[in-house]
């Protein structure tokens, strides 16, 4: 057999399905955009929805990709089995409506075993088939497929409920008796069973039915071929790898690593082998998910890579590795991928930044968590258990990324065992609310064919004029059905020629008015959005009856789209702008223009700064007051990046691109519309600037005369502040404001310190009041005129005197109660914590708390509970 590169094997999947006459889509962004069925790109198929519900006619119906996927269903396996992965590369190749099955299968029959190509033995494949689909059973015998090597499998039924379903055909390699795990009679010893002789590489989905509400499958109109081939498990099979790990997309972050650790070598040991290869695996996925925007935090994918990090981090301490290292890996992860993703290794500074501050935070963390989980440990020996609960060692995983296993061995050392079965309650309620926060919206919609067969050529026209005289009426759809005339209230139609711009890029649709050839108004434009061929197709609400055939006068409202011309230019000077003032490595995450404001989001690690904020917006009014040109190109996409411009890594660029220029500042590939000059825009204002998801930043801003309206209302209340505060200047403002600040910051201290002198003077009283309760001692009190922070002051006076065993203070003004429970160390090992006396006194204030086990704390709304609480205190610790 060949010995094939990675990115050998990737171009020649690629090349072959380009000589099929396949066009070959770049890969996407593994954020998924306009798609929140999705946390992340998952499969080929997934960047191909549009297409395959025809809301997209593509130009070419063949297609392939290798597109960059990520799923964390079954993290915990990583490293653990010699396929699993959270990032990987699907190779596909796709038919909308175009070849089936024939077409497919000898295709794919060619590419595995010819010569030129992949020159696999035909005696090493086998095949699986869904028993109904006779056709693919013919298709496999026909190219030379032996019968003993195609199974019928009743699972080989790709369906995902409402919308495109249909019978797959699975390819397996045999990789020979060497790895032959299983008894000859176990019922996983077979091609497609779970075994790892015959190795899973390929799926070829053939989607023919349409799967309805009413829970029938009925033939689809346009049938279609989605297939799948996983590259790292093709590459171990071309580099002779006993698993992934082994090949070239593994293998240098595994040597790194090794470099990194103390003295260890992969290959040697089992479980090191494991770390060795969840690190290589991790570092892959985060590198690539922050160089396409993401970053980390406590929330959806933001989450996922935290979670990865700190994996990984986890697992180089079992190596030995103590110091931060993951984001050593990141340039190593872009050697590996240069070939194909060349931006990853570009964006390599920013992406070791990104980890590094991280890996630092969660090393301290790391150091709380390993005490907790001692303290736990401690707490659980104190009350005679011999294992540690479910929900506590979810905790230690889900917060401090304390892996199941690695609360299990530190458990173990000291004879303890942990809840295997309550933590996978717990890990299973947290998926569930992850599969419940995502949008209920289908992960792939029914087919619309009726626009899909509506190709009439129509033409925008609305980069030159915005009054169209004799546009012809060619198409009118009303209740999915084409029709010659149409009075309905709402209905869709298609011009040969329009200058309503459609929806698109951010920028909303026009807005105007149909009339007819007398003069008389028979229709109002609300919206305007791209049918599967391209053109324009106007949502209107009728007032006469409209005709097929016959021509019309279309008005946009002018002003109207005046507004959001503005908006749409200030976007793109926002944009540069905030690449100059805050790095190169801030990308569009979307963007809406609307007539009265615009909103743009962005890629940013950490918050924008009050003062770069103000630079950014200091820099687009500079070019704004500049009076410079706005000028557009059309041209190629090649062309239009060799000027520089910015291409948004969602986008995908037709033959033809308008590059838009203003002056040397921004130059970017838009399709909207834009002011002439930026004098047109007037003034720009950042209204907020604020966090919408993980490394998301928002800025939302006004221009022209809702930028002037917003300065005269700030000016307005401002002048009030001065107003309230008798100063005549308004310059004077701030000074005054410090002032009073100072003033409240000194009566503040001297409060404090008059509350802490009453509240000492109380305790006098307070602590000579010790009680019996059952075997211990307690001092309990209500302290007037005092909060938390002298509660607490007068709980460290207690415990350095050693004053009783247990002590109970409470204060209260108004609605407002707060408890403080301190308990002495030697009732902890007792069995006496503070958290749990503060729950069952709580409620006498009407409210809840909790802590530590030698001190907690509480709040509520009845501090004419706070007797009660006293009382019920003693009771509690009586019983004990």
């Amino acid at each position: 057999m060949k010995t094939l590169s990675s990115s050998q094997i990737r171009q020649m999947f690629l090349d072959f399905f380009q000589e099929k006459g396949h066009t070959i889509e770049p890969s996407a962004s593994l954020i998924p955009v306009d798609d929140p069925t999705l946390l992340w790109i998952n499969s080929g198929v997934a960047t191909m929805k549009k297409y395959f519900d025809g809301s997209v006619v593509p130009k070419n119906p063949r297609m392939t990709s290798s597109q960059k996927s990520i799923r964390t269903n079954d993290i915990e396996n990583v490293g653990k089995t010699p396929r699993h992965h959270t990032l990987f590369e699907m190779l596909g190749n796709f038919s909308v409506g175009d070849y089936f099955k024939k077409e497919a299968i000898a295709w794919a029959f060619e590419l595995l075993t010819s010569p030129k190509w992949f020159g696999w033995d035909k005696d090493k494949l086998y095949m699986t088939v869904y028993p109904k689909d006779t056709d693919a059973k013919k298709y496999w015998e026909a190219v030379g497929v032996s019968p003993d090597h195609i199974i019928e499998i009743e699972d080989n039924f790709w369906d995902i409920g409402q919308g495109p379903s249909g019978p797959d055909s699975e390819i397996f390699y045999d990789r020979g008796a060497d790895f032959d795990e299983l008894a000859p009679d176990d019922p996983e010893n077979y091609p497609g069973g779970e075994n790892d002789r015959w190795l899973e590489v390929w799926n070829i989905v053939f989607s023919q039915f349409n799967h309805t509400p009413q829970d029938t499958y009925e033939p689809l109109p346009r049938k279609n071929i989605d297939t799948g081939m996983g590259l790292e498990r093709v590459v171990s099979i071309f580099q002779h790898a006993k698993t992934n790990f082994e090949t070239d997309l593994f293998l240098p972050m595994i040597k790194q690593t090794e470099a990194f650790s103390d003295h260890k070598k992969y290959g040697v040991n089992k479980q090191d082998d494991v770390a060795f290869r969840i690190i290589a695996d991790h570092a892959r996925a985060i590198t690539v998910a922050i160089g396409d925007g993401a970053l980390p935090s406590n929330v959806g994918r933001g989450y996922v890579i935290r979670r990865l990090i700190r994996r990984a981090i986890v697992n180089g301490q079992r190596l030995g590795i103590n110091a931060s290292f993951l984001y050593k890996l990141a340039p190593v992860v872009g050697e590996t991928l240069k070939s194909y993703y060349p931006e990853v290794f570009e964006q390599r500074d920013y992406i070791e930044k990104v980890i590094r501050s991280e890996e630092d935070r969660f090393n301290e963390t790391l150091a709380d968590g390993l005490k907790l989980l001692h303290d736990v440990i401690a707490d659980t020996k104190a009350e005679s258990k011999n294992e540690i609960d479910g929900p506590t060692a979810f905790k230690l995983y889900d917060t401090y990324g304390f892996p199941y296993e690695l609360t299990k061995e530190e458990a173990s050392e000291v004879g303890l065992g942990v809840d295997k079965q309550g933590f996978e309650v717990e890990m299973h309620k947290q998926k569930e609310r992850a599969r419940n926060a995502r949008s209920g919206a289908k992960s792939m919609g029914v087919q619309r064919d009726l626009l899909v067969k509506v190709k009439d050529d129509s033409e925008y026209v609305g980069y030159d004029t915005l009054d169209v005289k004799d546009a012809k009426l060619i198409d009118i759809v009303e209740n999915e059905k084409l029709v010659s005339e149409s009075k309905a209230d709402t209905i869709e139609v298609i011009f040969d020629k329009t200058p309503f711009y459609a929806e698109m890029g951010g920028q909303v649709a026009d807005r105007g008015v149909i009339f007819d050839e007398n003069g008389d108004k028979v229709a109002d434009v609300i919206d305007v959005q791209h049918a599967p061929n391209g053109q324009n197709i106007h949502t209107i609400k009728t007032q006469e009856s409209l005709v097929k055939g016959q021509r019309y006068h279309l008005v946009v409202d002018k002003l109207f789209h005046s507004r959001v011309e503005k908006n749409h230019t200030a976007t793109h000077l926002l944009d540069q702008s905030l690449r100059n003032v805050l790095g190169g490595h801030t990308q569009q995450a979307g963007s809406l223009v609307e007539p009265g404001y615009l909103r743009f989001d962005f890629n940013h690690f950490g918050q924008v700064t009050d003062e770069d904020l103000q630079k950014v917006e200091q820099m687009v009014n500079k070019q704004i007051f500049k009076e410079i040109d706005v000028k557009t190109v059309v041209t190629d996409p090649k062309t239009g990046k060799k000027m520089g411009a910015i291409a948004l890594f969602s986008e995908k660029y037709g033959d033809k691109v308008r590059v838009v220029s203003i002056g040397d500042f921004s130059v970017e590939f838009c399709g909207g519309t834009h002011v002439k000059n930026t004098r047109d825009i007037g003034l720009f204002k950042i209204v907020s600037e604020s966090g919408v998801g993980a490394g998301v930043r928002r800025i939302e801003a006004v221009t022209s005369k809702d930028a002037f309206k917003l300065l005269n209302t700030q000016a307005s209340e401002l002048k009030q502040i001065s107003d309230s505060l008798k100063v005549t200047q308004l310059k004077d403002v701030p000074t005054r404001v410090e002032q009073l600040q100072d003033e409240i910051k000194n009566l503040k201290a001297k409060q404090d310190s008059l509350e802490a002198k009453l509240a000492g003077q109380q305790a006098e009283s307070v602590f000579n009041h010790k009680q019996e309760a059952g075997q211990s001692t307690i001092i309990t009190g209500i302290i007037k005129d005092a909060g938390m922070d002298q509660l607490r002051q007068l709980t460290d006076t207690w415990r350095s005197k050693r004053l009783s065993d247990v002590l109970v203070l409470g204060t209260g003004s108004g609605q407002k109660a707060n408890l403080v429970v301190a308990v002495s160390d030697n009732k902890i090992k007792d069995g006496i914590k503070a958290g749990d006396l503060i729950k069952s006194i709580a409620s006498n204030i009407k409210g809840g708390g909790g802590g530590r086990p030698n001190m907690a704390q509480a709040g509520g709304k009845d501090p004419s509970g706070l007797d009660k609480a006293m009382k019920a205190a003693v009771e509690w610790l009586g019983n004990k």
